[in-house]
This record gives structure tokens, C-alpha cells and sequence, in this order.
């Protein structure tokens, strides 16, 4: 199971929010997620938006004691049928021990995604989209939002993993995980597995763009470490990973 999957790979070009009701998820590679979001040449931020991976702080709640990855975190809002989010005020992220069996429980705070990236026009196209596409499945919900920014860090002593708490549930109702950058790095494989573990499909986000789309409340999903292809580089995965809650 692969991104080339002729049945997931032809559903989510033509319509990804349909594979998602029907099937729970969908990966949409990047070229046909770009026209979604409505991105055209050199009317986008990308690069400015790309860049401010750079430089996060660590995240210092790891229980496994890893030092491989780094972050950012925002909270926003959204009423019924609205394409444009409202940013909150900065918060902690919290996720019980039911869906986070290694750094649930407690109150974590992230530095802020800067202000001027959450309302530059990249991150704005990619809230409305998602707006959109989970806003069909739930029309009357009004949405807590929570966008992740993160690099996992790949070295020769440490391999870094994008889900230390493995295969996983977020609590939530609609997740997007969307892949900006991979540097030097092999692995990252996403698996997507039902409710009972099943797994029912796998695939990598190479691309800048390339997505995944999940229902949280009908599959599960995880990725796979990710190691150096050259040791002598810097080798890391950045994503971002936004989550939708109908409050």
C-alpha cells in the first residue's frame, strides 16, 4: 500500500472530501492540493512560510527523553460555514492520557506560531480549505483549531520520530498533516489503520504539499521513523498539522 494506489490516488485528486466520508481518509499529493488552496505562481507567501520552521525551540515534554523534535502551536476559531479563522489567544495544548499515552495528561505549552505567518496568505488559504472541506461533513459545527508546527530531527546517534506515542488517535474530529519540507531524510511513512488497528493503507509525503486527510473518530494513524541519508548533513521533516474540534 502506497501513494500510488490507483483507488485512493484517483479518489483524492477528484475529490478528497468524498474519500474522506467514504473511506475516513485521503492522501492528496501536493499537485492536486495546490489548485484546492488556490495557490498561483508568485501570489503566495510560500517561502516566507517554508522558512519559519526554522529556528523553533525544542520540545522540552518529551517522557522519552528524545531531543529530535522541535515546535510551534497556535489556537483559532471558526463559526459555521466561515472560510476565515479567528486567532485565539495563545493557550496550552492539552491531550489526555487516552490519546497520548506518552506526553498526555498535562498542560503543554509551545512558543507561538509568529502572527504575521498564521495571517499571511499560505496559512490562510490552507485554514480556509480545510474550513471548507471539514466544514461539508459538519456543517452546523463551530471549530476549535489547533495548527502544529513541527521539525523532527534525524541524526547518526538518534532517529527521530515523527509520532513517539505511535500509532495514534489525536481526539479530535478532522486532522490535515501537510508536508512543507524533507531534508536528507529517508522513511516517514504514514499509516492509516482503523479503529481496531486493521491497517488499511500506507503512503509518504515527499512533496512540499502533499497531504493527508483523517477523520479521527474512524481511523488511527501513525508514521515511521525517520533516519539520515547522509550523515554529514542536517537530515529532518518538517510538517504542519492542523486539528478540528466542533466545540
Amino acid at each position: 500500500m502506497n501513494n500510488t494506489s490507483t483507488d485512493s490516488g484517483s479518489a483524492a485528486l477528484s475529490d478528497p472530501g468524498a474519500l474522506l466520508r467514504s473511506a475516513g481518509f485521503a492522501f492528496v499529493p501536493g499537485n492536486a492540493f495546490r489548485p484546492l488552496l488556490g495557490m498561483r505562481g508568485q501570489d503566495n507567501d510560500w517561502e516566507t512560510f517554508a522558512a519559519s520552521w526554522n529556528g523553533m525551540p525544542r520540545d522540552t515534554y518529551m517522557a522519552d527523553g528524545g531531543r529530535y523534535r522541535f515546535r510551534r502551536h497556535a489556537t483559532l476559531s471558526a463559526l459555521p460555514g466561515s472560510r476565515t479563522p479567528r486567532q485565539e489567544a495563545h493557550q496550552p495544548h492539552y491531550q489526555s492520557l487516552d490519546y497520548n499515552t506518552l506526553n498526555g495528561g498535562v498542560a503543554r505549552w509551545f512558543e507561538p506560531i509568529p502572527t504575521e505567518i498564521l495571517s499571511g496568505p499560505t496559512f490562510q488559504r490552507i485554514f480556509g480549505t480545510c474550513c471548507e472541506l471539514f466544514g461539508a461533513l459538519r456543517p452546523e459545527a463551530a471549530w476549535h483549531i489547533e495548527a502544529h508546527q513541527f521539525r523532527i530531527q534525524a541524526t547518526t546517534e538518534e532517529a527521530g520520530q515523527p509520532t513517539p506515542e505511535g500509532v495514534h488517535r489525536d481526539g479530535v474530529d478532522y486532522v490535515l498533516v501537510m508536508m512543507v519540507r524533507r531534508e536528507n531524510i529517508a522513511s516517514g511513512t504514514t499509516t492509516i489503520h482503523s479503529t481496531d488497528g486493521t491497517l488499511l493503507d500506507s503512503f509518504t509525503l515527499t512533496e512540499p504539499l502533499d497531504a493527508a486527510l483523517v477523520d479521527d473518530h474512524r481511523c488511527l494513524h501513525g508514521v515511521t521513523p525517520v533516519v539520515p541519508l547522509d550523515n554529514g548533513r542536517p537530515a529532518y521533516r518538517d510538517v504542519l498539522v492542523v486539528t478540528f474540534r466542533a466545540r
